[in-house]
C-alpha cells in the first residue's frame, strides 16, 4: 500500500513539473535560419526606366564560385512579364566576365557566371524586347558578402529559455514532492493536510505553464499591428496576372444608371393554338429546334359531331357539282370557241374560277385535320406534348421565340427623365457583373414613357436592342447606362482595380517592384467602366488593374 502511495505522489511531482517542460518545447531556438531583419535569405537590386523593370535577386556570392543570379524583366507600365527577350550582360569591372543568360519562364531568366574577386561589381542589361531597345544596369553585386543576421532576433532567441520564475518553480515542485513522500511514510498522515496541500500544488502547475508562455502575446500582437504595406514577390505577381497602369487624368463622361428587363419585340414571339377541339395526330418539331415562317409544327384532328359532319358533306357535295357543271360548260365553249361568242367563254371561265375557289375554300374549313404552322422564323421553346394526345381550342400549344432582336423595359424615375431624354447614347450591361464575361451593347430610345407605374411612380420607358449574338435572354435583369453629350476632365480610376475592405474603397498602388500599398481612396460619380477618383492615390501612381481581388486576399492574410 505504501508503495502505490508513493508511486502517486511521484506521478503528482512530475505533472506538477512537465507544463514548463512542454510550455517551452520548440521555443528555445526560434531564429536557426540565418535571415535578415526584412525575413528574406539572398540580396536583391532593382532598377527601372520609362519602358521596363528588372529585378536581380541572388544567394551570398563567393569568389571563383559559380554563381546563378535570377532576373525578372517586366512592363514598367502594366508590370507585365517581358517573354522572348535578347538580354546581353556586361560588367564594368571585369570585361572578361562571361554571362549565360537562359529565360526560364516568360519574364524570368537565369544567370550564371563565375566572379573571381571579393568586390562590387555593377551590371549593365542591353534588352531588346517588344517595347524596343534600352540599357539599363544594376549595381551593386557584393561578391563576398554574406546576409546581414537580425540582430533583435537573435537576442531574443539567446533570451527565450530563461526566466527565474522556471527556476523557482521547479525547486518548488521538487521541495513538495519530497515533503509529500516524507508524510506517506509515516504511519498516521494528517488527511486535512495532505488536501491543503494538494490543492495549493494544482494551481501552482497551471501557473508554471502561464508564466512559461509569458511574453508571446506581446510578440504575436506586435506582429499582427497593422500596417497599409505588402510584400508581393515578383513570381506571385506574374502567376496571378497583377497588371499595374499608370494614374492619370482623362475625359470622363457622366451617365445615369438605369435597371431594366428583357422582353420580347412585337415580332419576336409568337404562341401557336389549335382554333378546334381534337387531338394532335403528328408532331413535326422538337424542343429547341430552329424554324422558318411557314414551317409546320403539327398535325391535328378534329373532333367534329355527326349532325356538322352531315352538314358539311351536303355543302361539299353542292359546291362539288356547281364546280363540275361549270367545267363541263366551259370545256363546251372552248371547243366552239372560234363560233361561240367571246363574253360567254369569259362568263363560263370566271364560274368555273369560283366554284374552283369555293371548294378549295370548304376543303380547307371543314377537312377533319388542322395543320399548325409557325408564323415566324424562331426557335421551339418546351411544350409537353405527344402524338394522340387532347388539345383544346385556342389553349397555346408552341410558343416560338426570336431573340435577334429584343426590348428593353427600363424604369426612370422623374429625377432622371431629362437626363435621359437629353442623352444620345445608350448601352446594356449585364446586371451580374461577378460573370466571366461582362457582355455589353449599345440600345436605342424607341418609346418615351407614355404610362406611371403606380407601385412606385417610376415610368416606363422602351428600348431596343440588336441581339444577334444571342447574349441576352427574355426576363433577364439588365442596367442601361445612358452617357451624357458632354466630358470633364477629371482624374479617373478604372473600376476593376476598386475593391473594398471593412465597407469601403480601397485600390493598391505598386510603390517597387516587390512592394506594394493598400490605400482608402473616395471616389465621385461611376459611369460603369470609369469612376472619378476625389482623394486617396496621386497621378503618375501604378495602381492595380488587374489582380485586385488577390491582392486583398494576400493583404488581409499577412
Amino acid at each position: 500500500m505504501k508503495r502505490i502511495i508513493k508511486i502517486v505522489w511521484l506521478f503528482l511531482l512530475i505533472i506538477s513539473i512537465l507544463p514548463t517542460a512542454i510550455a517551452h518545447e520548440g521555443h528555445d531556438d526560434p531564429k536557426k535560419k540565418n535571415l535578415t531583419a526584412e525575413g528574406t535569405s539572398f540580396f536583391s537590386i532593382e532598377t527601372v526606366s520609362d519602358k521596363y523593370e528588372l529585378l536581380l535577386r541572388y544567394d551570398p556570392i563567393h569568389p571563383g564560385e559559380a554563381a546563378e543570379l535570377t532576373l525578372f524583366l517586366s512592363n514598367f507600365n502594366s508590370n507585365q512579364p517581358i517573354a522572348k527577350a535578347t538580354l546581353q550582360v556586361t560588367s564594368p569591372e571585369d570585361s572578361q566576365l562571361k554571362f549565360t543568360v537562359t529565360e526560364t519562364e516568360p519574364g524570368i531568366y537565369a544567370i550564371s557566371t563565375t566572379f573571381p574577386k571579393q568586390q562590387n561589381y555593377a551590371l549593365n542589361v542591353s534588352i531588346n524586347a517588344a517595347l524596343g531597345p534600352d540599357l539599363l544596369q544594376l549595381k551593386p553585386i557584393e561578391v563576398g558578402k554574406e546576409l546581414p543576421i537580425d540582430e533583435a532576433a537573435a537576442a531574443a532567441s539567446n533570451t527565450a529559455g530563461f526566466n527565474p520564475l522556471y527556476i523557482l518553480g521547479f525547486v518548488s515542485a521538487f521541495l513538495i514532492g519530497i515533503l509529500l513522500t516524507y508524510l506517506t511514510m509515516r504511519r498516521r498522515v494528517n488527511k486535512a493536510v495532505l488536501t491543503v496541500i494538494i490543492t495549493c500544488l494544482i494551481p501552482a502547475t497551471f501557473y508554471n505553464a502561464a508564466q512559461a508562455h509569458e511574453g508571446h502575446d506581446e510578440e504575436n500582437k506586435k506582429k499582427g499591428s497593422f500596417s497599409n504595406q505588402l510584400n508581393v514577390p515578383k513570381e506571385t505577381q506574374f502567376l496571378f496576372d497583377i497588371v499595374t497602369q499608370k494614374l492619370q487624368p482623362g475625359e470622363f463622361t457622366g451617365s445615369v444608371k438605369l435597371f431594366g428587363t428583357v422582353i420580347p419585340s412585337s415580332t419576336g414571339q409568337a404562341a401557336i393554338a389549335a382554333p378546334q377541339n381534337g387531338k394532335l395526330t403528328s408532331l413535326r418539331v422538337k424542343v429547341g429546334q430552329k424554324v422558318t415562317a411557314g414551317q409546320t409544327l403539327a398535325v391535328v384532328e378534329q373532333n367534329i359531331e355527326a349532325a356538322s359532319q352531315i352538314g358539311l358533306l351536303t355543302e361539299r357535295n353542292n359546291l362539288t357539282a356547281e364546280y363540275e357543271a361549270a367545267r363541263k360548260e366551259y370545256d363546251r365553249l372552248k371547243t366552239i370557241e372560234d363560233i361561240a361568242a367571246r363574253r360567254d367563254v369569259d362568263e363560263a371561265a370566271a364560274r368555273l374560277e369560283k366554284a374552283k375557289n369555293n371548294l378549295q375554300v370548304l376543303k380547307s374549313a371543314s377537312g377533319r385535320f388542322i395543320t399548325l404552322k409557325s408564323p415566324i422564323n424562331g426557335t421551339v421553346q418546351d411544350f409537353t406534348l405527344a402524338v394522340g394526345a387532347t388539345v383544346n381550342a385556342n389553349e397555346p400549344l408552341f410558343t416560338i421565340n426570336n431573340i435577334s432582336k429584343v426590348y428593353i423595359e427600363a424604369q426612370v424615375y422623374d429625377k432622371d427623365i431629362e437626363k435621359i431624354y437629353g442623352n444620345n447614347r445608350y448601352v446594356v450591361e449585364c446586371a451580374d457583373k461577378d460573370k466571366d464575361q461582362h457582355r455589353t451593347a449599345e440600345v436605342t430610345l424607341i418609346s418615351p414613357a407614355q404610362t406611371i407605374n403606380p407601385t412606385n411612380q417610376s415610368q416606363r420607358v422602351l428600348f431596343e436592342m440588336d441581339n444577334r449574338n444571342n447574349d441576352f435572354k427574355i426576363g433577364e435583369f439588365v442596367n442601361i447606362r445612358a452617357f451624357a453629350t458632354q466630358t470633364t476632365r477629371d482624374m479617373m480610376l478604372p473600376n476593376s482595380s476598386i475593391t473594398e475592405i471593412n465597407g469601403r474603397p480601397v485600390v493598391f498602388i505598386k510603390d517597387s517592384a516587390e512592394h506594394y500599398s493598400m490605400s482608402f481612396v473616395q471616389l465621385g460619380e461611376n459611369n460603369g467602366t470609369y469612376t472619378v477618383l476625389l482623394k486617396g492615390a496621386e497621378d503618375g501612381e501604378r495602381i492595380v488593374l488587374n489582380g485586385a481581388y488577390q491582392m486583398k486576399m494576400m493583404y488581409l492574410n499577412q
